[in-house]
């Protein structure tokens, strides 16, 4: 199987892309290109054969095929069939690459179930992106097109194992404890499902996540109290909240004191 590979710190070239509807039938074309192909099905069956592999890419499912590998058609592509397409170029490494290297991304050869997924809907977004005359939309192409390269990787990845996936929870929450807590933000950053993420954290540390960065968010209100001379205000916006006083009630049900009285019994310790 003919894997690509995505270097993190070499950008890829897009050398075309676009969505195509085939009005009759045909068979793929017999070639072998200087770049790689992405394709993502709508309607439809592509077939085409890599090497002696032959694959038939359905609805929701997207194939990568390897540049200067022959690849052509065997069976009808039926009429009615939609794709995209994105044609993408790829710095050659260096050296042997292996899946342990930190610095490289093994693209998956095949990915499924992807119809209505936020991939579908960020490559739809590149591909119309890509339609742009202006001199900024085509000045950050390829960067768009590392992004979309990049999360295709990422999404077919193995998933953590649960408390591997709730620790890792926990520290983004920590890290992002003065912020308002945001579930879509978490969905972009490990690329899963709230629902899947809430669960696996609720049963790993016996809270809800909501519940979890709430509690950050006091503890750190309560360090800037106990070491800095901050009006309650602005210990509240460090924390991210808008209304202070909806700051000092989340603290009194936290602490059992208000943020002005936790602050006076400071002088008992």
């Amino acid at each position: 199987m003919h894997r690509v590979c995505l270097s993190n710190d070499r950008l890829p070239r897009a050398e075309g892309c676009g969505l195509l509807a085939t009005a009759e039938g045909f068979i793929h074309a017999d070639r072998n290109l200087p770049f790689h192909v992405l394709i993502y099905v709508l309607e439809g069956t592509i077939y085409v054969t890599e090497d002696g592999v032959d694959y038939a890419v359905g609805p929701g499912q997207l194939l990568f095929l390897k540049s200067e590998l022959r690849h052509f058609g065997r069976q009808m592509i039926p009429r009615g069939t939609r794709w995209y397409y994105v044609h993408f170029s790829l710095p050659q490494p260096v050296h042997e690459v292996t899946e342990n290297q930190e610095q490289w991304l093994f693209l998956p050869k095949m990915l499924s179930h992807l119809s209505g997924s936020s991939l579908e809907m960020e490559l739809a977004a590149f591909v119309e992106a890509s339609r742009s005359r202006e001199e900024t939309s085509r000045w950050y192409r390829n960067q768009q097109l590392f992004v979309l390269l990049s999360h295709i990787a990422h999404y077919a990845r193995p998933k953590q194992t649960a408390p591997e996936l709730a620790d890792r929870i926990a520290a983004y929450l920590s890290r992002h404890a003065c912020q308002p807590f945001a579930a879509k933000e978490l969905e972009k950053a490990f690329f899963l499902s709230y629902k899947h993420m809430a669960a696996v954290f609720h049963k790993r540390m016996g809270m809800t996540m909501q519940a979890y960065h709430q509690r950050l968010r006091m503890e750190e209100g309560a360090r800037l109290l106990r070491e800095t001379l901050l009006p309650v205000g602005e210990v509240s916006e460090k924390l991210g909240f808008s209304d202070q006083l909806y700051f000092s009630r989340c603290f009194h049900r936290f602490a059992g004191i208000s943020p002005t009285g936790y602050r006076r019994q400071i002088k008992d310790y």
